[in-house]
């Protein structure tokens, strides 16, 4: 009977398997240990037998020497350039500092042992080839050279993100598979995306800087009916569509009236009920006269309102007197058939009335009697405008000359007056009788020294029109109000005492007659062409509190009453008609003397007229 051979597997000192039988032992497949390092043993010795090689050629190992044995040792073609397959440790040694990074047909590779098999990188190309045309797409290996035991990243080397997802995107657009092999991109395509996808992410799968696979992205075309209804909210809340909301592009809007700043950001502390200060002004006259005849030219001042609380008014060849206590009314004079009368003014005391005429003469009538005291002869036109100072009456004519009379005395005329080339249409002594105020038609307001009578203290040519408003300031002496005509439609404010012009408005309308408050910081202005209305301005402000359509054509002339309250206003309409704007305050009204208790006051003369 033959007998049968036990075999029984035993491990060498040297890592090997083998099989004991009877007639000795036979070898087996090396274990992966075994094979490790015999490639460990085998890989050392070649990098030895290159190093010392390379010092006899060269003089060292890395720098100097024949560039052809360099290029030899790589073993690149110079058609394809693709790298041979020498052993991985020769790859490691020859190029020290270039570190070439991206898709690579090779795996991470060193000097050191693979955990892997110890094929070479041809092996597992064509083993990995058939994989990849049946499976899905594997992300590629980014190959790391190691010089010895340095490692130095890169920003590319340093995220493995980057290539795949350059590979994924062109994958989602329809391009080509990755593959092995496939040439690297440049090194600034490389590091691009490194920072638009792989390091920093990107919302985008698309490669902004694109590559050969890269599509243009194509955005389907708006919906007509997202535009139309874009188009009608943006024009219902009148916002363009090409500009921003938040970005203001039209300059912003202006106020037209001017705005105190104090009142707007001094408020008090407490809480004030602004109703008890709030003034009530009425917008209808208290009362209305007819005066038939009136004549409609701007130039002439045909109304006044005594200290005494009569109104006096011209109406072409008469003048009558309506007396505010008793409401009656007396004709106290009627001129020749030559003439009309063209001018009327109170004196100080309300005793006596100038009348200027077309003649150029100027009366003077004792209106308590009724009769007539003096004509004053010297103009040579007609005179339009008068002004009393005491004893004192300045009268101004169409011929420019403005004449100083004084009534006390026989030879009446004591200056004359010539700087204006025009009619002089407004004329006005400050309350102290220090300053005389004129204007004329040459649009031109002169302001004179009572020192002084030779030359204007003060031009000013700042108005484009007739200036026939004139008005002082009953509590600011030195300030001065003009109103011009209808090219002009300004008000100007002025400082006798420099000459300067502290303020101005415009009012929009022919600027006729201008009348200070007594209670308050206000100025009312008459109007005429186009709007024919009274305006109430704050000063220095400049505020218009209201405006009042006053007549049916432009107001002619206007007066306040003794005590400030009423004016009275007449024009072309032949209608006289009674504003109560500036009634007084609860303190000052009981105190206020009044002169409609009945009875009539007797005149107090205080001067004698010869």
């Amino acid at each position: 009977m033959a007998s049968v051979a036990v075999q029984t597997p035993v491990k060498s000192h040297s890592g090997l398997f083998t099989t004991r039988t009877a007639g000795g032992r036979m070898p087996l497949t090396p274990s992966p240990r075994a094979r490790q390092a015999g490639n460990r043993n085998n890989n050392k010795k070649k990098e030895e037998d290159q190093e010392s090689k390379a010092v006899k050629n060269n003089g060292s190992v890395y720098g100097g020497g024949n560039l052809a044995v360099h290029f030899a040792a790589l073993q690149i073609s110079p058609a394809g350039k693709k790298r041979s397959t020498s052993p991985k440790s020769t790859i490691a040694r020859i190029s020290p500092i270039k570190l070439d990074l991206g898709v690579s047909e090779w795996t991470l590779t060193g000097s050191g042992s693979s955990k892997g098999t110890g094929r070479t990188p041809e092996k597992q190309k064509k083993k990995k080839e058939p994989a990849l045309q049946s499976k899905a797409p594997r992300r590629a290996k980014a190959t790391i050279r190691v010089i010895g035991d340095r490692f130095i990243p890169t920003r590319s080397a340093s995220s493995p993100t980057a290539t795949s997802k350059l590979d994924f995107a062109n994958v989602q657009k329809g391009g080509p598979q990755p593959r092995e092999g496939r040439s690297r991109p440049s090194s600034s395509h490389s590091t691009h995306s490194v920072l638009a996808g792989g390091a920093f992410g990107t919302d985008s799968l698309s490669n902004p800087y694109g590559t050969e696979d890269d599509e243009e992205v194509v955005y389907p075309p708006p919906n007509p009916e997202n535009l139309a209804y874009q188009s009608s909210v943006a024009a219902a809340c009148g916002v363009k569509l090409n500009t921003r909301i938040l970005a203001f592009k039209p300059s912003a809007p202006e106020n037209q009236k001017p705005i105190d700043l104090r009142s707007q950001y001094n408020r008090p502390v407490k809480p004030v009920n602004q109703a008890q200060f709030r003034r009530r002004i009425l917008t209808a006259p208290e009362r209305v006269l007819d005066a038939p005849g009136l004549v409609d030219d701007y130039y002439l001042n045909l109304l006044d309102w005594s200290s005494q609380n009569c109104v006096a008014i011209g109406l072409e060849r008469n003048v009558y007197v309506w007396n505010a206590d008793t409401g009656t009314v007396t004709s106290l004079l009627e001129t020749s058939p030559d003439t009309y009368v063209s001018s009327v003014k109170w004196s100080q005391d309300g005793a006596y009335v100038s009348v200027g005429l077309g003649t150029g003469d100027v009366q003077i009538w004792d209106v308590e009697e009724g009769t007539k005291l003096r004509t004053m002869a010297g103009h040579t036109s007609r005179v339009g405008v008068a002004s009393w100072n005491k004893a004192f009456l300045s009268t101004g004519s169409r011929s420019g000359a403005i004449f100083n009379h004084d009534v006390r005395i026989a030879e009446h005329k004591v200056a004359e007056l010539n700087s204006h080339t025009s009619e002089v249409c407004g004329l006005e002594w400050r309350s102290d009788g220090a300053l005389l105020a004129s204007g004329g038609n040459d649009n031109m307001v002169n302001i004179w020294d009572a020192r002084s009578l030779t030359a204007p203290k003060w031009q000013k040519t700042n108005h484009k029109a007739a200036v026939k408003a004139i008005a002082w300031c009953p509590w600011q002496m030195n300030l001065l109000a003009t109103g011009g005509g209808s090219y002009d439609k300004h008000i100007h404010f002025w400082n006798s005492t420099t000459g300067a012009r502290v303020n101005s408005v415009d009012t929009g309308s022919q600027v006729t007659s201008l009348r200070w408050s007594l209670t308050y910081k206000e100025i009312v202005s008459c109007h005429g062409f186009p709007d024919n209305q009274l305006s109430v301005w704050s000063y220095p402000t400049l505020v218009r509190h209201i405006e009042i359509p006053a007549h049916e054509t432009r107001v002619l002339h206007s007066c306040l009453s003794p005590d400030g309250q009423v004016l009275a206003t007449a024009a072309s309409d032949e209608s006289l008609k009674f504003w109560k704007l500036f009634e007084k305050k609860k303190e000052t009204a009981s105190g206020a003397t009044s002169l409609r208790d009945g009875g009539k006051v007797p005149m107090a003369k205080q001067m004698t007229i010869r």
